[in-house]
């Protein structure tokens, strides 16, 4: 019965206001000098004076200055009521008017009365409620109270621009006074938030507050992380995307992710030259507490499975040659000469599997990050840094462990016999490559043993170009930046010859190596991760009439396949001209040849290798992947500096291009010969490939990649 009488009351509630908007509607009907507001745009509401009609439907108005505007219908919001030959000079001061009366707790007490009566009310009968009349001035005010209410009223009918409201129920209105409360409170804190950016924002470089810092506070570390985030496009929710935008917005700058690097780098919580790729890829850096543990436990114990085995090489002369800010030593070196003229060489490389096991909390994560991270800023070793350099490295003067490969050769350069031992060596002299090629150059009798090196890697090199490598030398550069977290860090720029003496010895021997391994592993059916890389199809003597080096190079890579990999047996690498190749030489740096490491070590000791060929194809699946995120992060990394190092050289200095290929019409791509980049420049007729051509740098902008050469000609 109750639900029959509810329904009969809000049918007749219902007709009531359908019969007060139809009253409405009888009584105006838009005419000449009506005062009303429309919609002039979806953010603006405007009084104007209706003047004529335009057309069938459509009004044109008057604005407070005069402007005529044709309105459709569907934009009038409201007609004052009252109103007739208004004065369109008169509009600014009635607003002025309008605003002064409006107070929004008359709204609470009218709510609280016509909820009590169960009533809807129009316009004009809320003006008569709350300030006694329904005047034009009155009633607009009561328009403006409604139509900017979101708490305490709801439109019940509308037709044109005339509405009933009805009050809200008591228990709606507390749930929207309480989002109301909590929406201003967000508004108030975020006002907050965007003052001390802006305070952080004005202090001096070195006076900002420390990234740590705006860690303290959760609301306000949560507020940055939404802009990291939309910085480096990985806002991984809706609310971090609309958190950023608003902070943008409230600093009154574009909802970009550019816009978010530069606030984050004006704020001091960027530095200046922030590697957004490294935050992008999600590269690994840190390690957790338990890893460290562990490493710590590792160096603790010292465990050796292999310490009865170890051959000591100890009185050999141990040569260790990397660049000059090595941390990770992985391998070094020695030679001699055999009493019937043939040359011995031993290739000692770190043994990391001496201290960790496969499946270890360790091996986990060095599996995990495949390789170490060499960035011109920094070095993220795979293995924790303190067990890395101290307890696997091999280190001037003191007993390493090692795995040696050792091998004679024929004098044409071929491997005559080989031999694969767990030893200890002393190294004897760490050595960059610069210093290794000055004592080549020198030819001190005393270090006859360096020769010896070089002349091996000569006849190795030769033995290779006979079976059909392909030399693909050019030069490479390194980059040290010093102090990378300040504005104008230093940057130490080395461009090195792949061709130089000691680049080639050490080269030769790694490569000498990875085919001993691969050697062993064919004749003992071992599972090793087998690398070979097919020649590319197009006769390499096409290329004969390039210069040799860069150019040559450059053309001949650009025909080769990629590289292949087999778990079962070798294949052949075409490009360095061997039958097959295990990369073995950097197991603290490159989680592949630890792989290698714990297959070979097992065959050492007798044991069944720990990983079968489906078990290798697997992980090695998942760690090339992650070693193509790392080069790729690696090569941006570098471009960047040498941009920002070119960026910084004086305006007038020309550099030194060699012309690879041409890229269309007189477009050239060139190698920047004193920082070792490639770019390209438009040059003048006449240049050829293999030519050398002067260059200016026009632009440099390293975030934004971009770097603008001009040829400069008559120097």
């Amino acid at each position: 019965m109750w639900y029959l009488l509810l329904n009969c009351f809000c049918r007749l509630e219902l007709k009531s206001n359908e019969e007060i908007l139809e009253n409405k509607l009888g009584k105006q009907v838009l005419q000449k000098g009506f005062l009303l507001e429309f919609k002039k745009d979806p953010e603006r509401v405007l009084l104007a004076v209706a003047q004529k009609p335009d057309g069938k439907k459509n009004w044109m108005v008057s604005d407070q200055n005069g402007a005529m505007t044709s309105i459709k219908p569907q934009q009038i919001t409201f007609i004052v009521p009252g109103v007739e030959n208004f004065d369109h000079t008169e509009i600014s001061d009635f607003v002025q008017r309008a605003q002064s009366n409006l107070d929004a707790t008359l709204l609470e007490f009218a709510w609280i009365e016509l909820l009590e009566k169960n009533k809807s009310v129009t316009v004009e009968e809320l003006a008569e409620m709350i300030f006694g009349s329904a005047e034009p001035l009155e009633s607009y005010c009561a328009h403006l109270l409604l139509s900017k209410d979101d708490i305490y009223f709801t439109v019940l009918e509308s037709k044109g621009s005339f509405s009933v409201y009805g009050p809200r129920p008591v228990v709606q209105v507390e749930e929207l006074l309480r989002r109301k409360q909590a929406k201003e409170a967000a508004e108030k804190e975020l006002q907050e938030f965007v003052k001390l950016l802006k305070y952080a924002r004005e202090m001096p470089p070195h006076s900002k507050p420390k990234n740590s810092s705006w860690r303290t506070d959760e609301k306000i570390w949560n507020r940055i992380e939404s802009l990291e985030a939309y910085a480096i496009d990985d806002c991984r929710t809706d609310n971090q995307k609309k958190t950023a935008a608003m902070i943008l917005k409230a600093m009154g700058l574009a909802k970009t992710a550019s816009a978010a690097v530069d606030l984050l780098i004006d704020i001091g919580y960027f530095p200046v030259h922030v590697n957004l790729d490294l935050l992008k890829l999600n590269i690994r850096t840190d390690y957790p507490e338990e890893i460290l543990a562990a490493a710590e436990s590792v160096l603790l114990e010292c465990p050796d499975l292999d310490k009865v085995d170890r051959i000591d090489l100890t009185h050999l002369k141990v040569y260790a040659i990397d660049v000059d800010e090595a941390d990770e030593l992985d391998d070094a070196l020695s030679a001699t000469r055999l009493q019937d003229g043939r040359i011995k060489v031993w290739i000692h490389v770190a043994d990391p599997t001496s201290l960790i096991q496969p499946g270890s909390m360790i091996d986990k994560e060095a599996m995990k990050r495949a390789t170490s991270v060499f960035l011109p800023t920094a070095t993220h070793p795979m293995f924790p840094e303190k067990l890395a350099m101290e307890g696997m490295s091999l280190k001037q003067g003191k007993p390493c462990n090692a795995v040696t490969v050792s091998v004679v050769l024929h004098s044409d350069g071929s491997i005559a016999e080989y031999l694969v031992e767990n030893s200890i060596i002393k190294p004897t002299y760490m050595l960059t490559y610069e210093s290794a090629s000055e004592l080549l150059h020198l030819n001190l009798e005393e270090e006859v043993e360096l020769r010896l090196l070089s002349e091996a890697a000569m006849l190795r090199l030769q033995w290779r170009r006979g079976q059909g490598a392909i030399d693909t030398s050019t030069i490479e550069t390194r980059i040290k930046v010093t102090n990378p977290d300040d504005p104008v860090p230093l940057i130490k720029l080395y461009v090195e010859n792949q061709a130089d003496p000691a680049m080639r010895l050490v080269t030769e021997m790694m490569i000498l190596c990875g085919e001993v391994i691969a050697t062993l592993g064919s004749c003992n059916n071992i599972h090793l991760p087998y690398r070979g890389q097919p020649q590319s199809n197009i006769d390499i003597s096409a290329f004969s009439h390039l210069p040799e080096g860069p150019v040559r190079s450059s053309a001949i890579v650009k025909t080769m396949r990629a590289a292949e990999m087999d778990f079962r047996k070798p294949i052949r690498h075409g490009v360095l001209g061997l039958p097959g190749y295990v990369q073995f030489t950097s197991p603290i740096r490159r989680y592949m040849d630890l792989l290698a490491h714990y297959q070979v070590k097992a065959f050492l000791r007798g044991d069944s290798p720990p990983f079968s060929a489906g078990q290798l194809e697997g992980m090695a699946s998942m760690i090339n992947m992650n070693t193509r995120v790392v080069r790729k992060l690696c090569n941006s990394s570098l471009r960047y500096w040498i941009i920002e190092y070119l960026r910084r050289q004086p305006k007038e200095r020309s550099f030194s291009a060699l012309v690879l290929r041409f890229i269309k019409d007189r477009v050239v791509a060139i190698l920047l010969m004193e920082v070792g980049l490639q770019a390209s420049v438009w040059v003048s007729v006449g240049v050829q490939v293999g030519d050398e051509v002067k260059v200016r740098v026009e632009e440099a902008l390293p975030r934004d990649d971009v770097l603008t050469l001009k040829e400069v000609q008559g120097i």
